[in-house]
């Protein structure tokens, strides 16, 4: 392992890269405001443009999670980095729909660095600190609230196209100070070389597939709630767009910082037992919010903060599981970890929407998240118990 200032600047460096790249990943949820009155959108059409960085940025991670493995966090980390940032600059001159969702698939790049760096900062990191940083890098999520609050001034400053290029610069300039004051990863020079087929070949434990749908819950349900959160509460209290996105915002801000505490807890405590509260409060509090008879405005953001607070626990928790299991391949099995979330964070706001086409219920969508988590829950109850008790989850 790395000696402490190597490990500290490491943590630093990395943190601080994935929230610009967190917050450029996530450019278009403002911008694409400016963008979808320019072209007269449809809802089906800005909806595929917004969410396009983050499909691309999640399916992305299994390859960049490969690379990283066999080449150092470092190198792949700087050269995502610039190239998202060249296709962000390269968004400003976009003029067609066709052209942005190109753009858009190259700004998605920026998302798939947070592979890199869970693989990258765990190495320099001994096996009773990994949960505590990995929680602290995740908190780079809350590069979208730095994106919510800040681009809408950039926008109304400089006009779409400036602020797309200011995002570019800063992601440039990012990835070359990393670049200068980072370290090469301290394992990677003495690992040997492995084949593609030996990378992928992880992807067949059963684990990596229950560690992937608790993370489909836990990041892909937190991000589609953040999502869904302000439309439910006009649909629902007839707040204002004003309030609907500041308490968005609100819940999403607060989710990441906890990511860190979620990371501290399960090196403490152990990951099994942030997940078992984590799944535990989940299931209790999405059942409570899907029952029909509902509550008032204040009991209802109280309770979806207290789910918030608990995804964002159990995000940190997943990953601890992460470099216990699989050292050699923290990359390869992070990266499908995290696509599979990302993934969530796609796919589950279209389900909201459809449920609640369907059924005509806004509650609808807690009633499918406690679905999820209870059959997460079920499944790790079923692995432990086939477990000797000294072996983790």
């Amino acid at each position: 392992m790395a000696n402490v200032s190597s490990s500290t600047r490491a943590l630093t460096l990395s943190t601080t890269a994935f929230t610009v790249c967190f917050a450029v990943w996530t450019i278009f949820a403002i911008i694409g405001l400016q963008i979808r009155e320019m072209l007269s959108l449809t809802d089906t059409q800005f909806g595929l443009l917004v969410g396009m960085p983050i499909l691309t940025g999640s399916l992305i991670r299994v390859v960049l999670g490969i690379w990283t493995d066999r080449l150092g966090g470092r190198t792949v980390f700087t050269l995502t980095m610039l190239a998202a940032a060249v296709a962000t600059f390269l968004l400003s001159f976009a003029t067609t729909y066709t052209q942005f969702l190109v753009a858009a698939l190259g700004v998605g790049m920026a998302g798939g660095t947070f592979a890199v760096g869970v693989a990258y900062v765990s190495r320099f990191f001994p096996a009773e600190r990994q949960g505590t940083a990995l929680g602290i890098f995740g908190v780079g999520n809350v590069g979208a609230a730095v994106t919510k609050f800040g681009a809408p001034f950039l926008m109304l400053a400089l006009g779409w196209q400036g602020a797309a290029q200011v995002y570019a610069a800063v992601l440039a300039l990012t990835a070359i100070l990393f670049w200068l004051l980072s370290e090469d990863d301290p394992v990677r020079a003495t690992a040997a070389p492995r084949s593609l087929k030996a990378e992928f070949a992880v992807m067949a434990d059963p684990r990596v597939l229950r560690f992937s749908l608790y993370y489909f819950f836990v990041f892909g349900g937190f991000v589609a709630l953040a999502l869904w959160l302000p439309r439910y509460l006009i649909g629902v209290y007839q707040f204002d767009v004003a309030t609907a996105g500041m308490i968005g915002a609100a819940y999403s801000l607060p989710g990441s910082v906890f990511r860190a505490w979620g990371g501290s807890l399960s090196d403490k405590y152990g990951a099994r037992a942030i997940l078992y509260w984590t799944f535990g409060v989940s299931g209790a509090t999405t059942l409570l919010l899907a029952l029909p008879f509902g509550f008032g405005p204040e009991a209802f953001i109280a309770i979806v903060f207290v789910l918030g607070l608990f995804m964002a626990l159990g995000k940190a928790a997943v990953f601890k599981h992460i470099p216990v299991y699989y050292p050699q391949n923290v990359g390869a099995v992070g990266g499908m970890v995290g696509m599979v979330g990302g993934l969530g964070g796609f796919f589950l706001p279209l389900m909201f929407g459809w449920l609640r086409d369907v059924t005509g219920d806004w509650s609808s969508c807690f009633a499918a998240l406690f679905v999820l988590v209870a059959v997460s829950l079920v499944w790790m109850q079923l692995a432990i118990r086939r477990l000797p008790d000294a072996q983790p989850a």
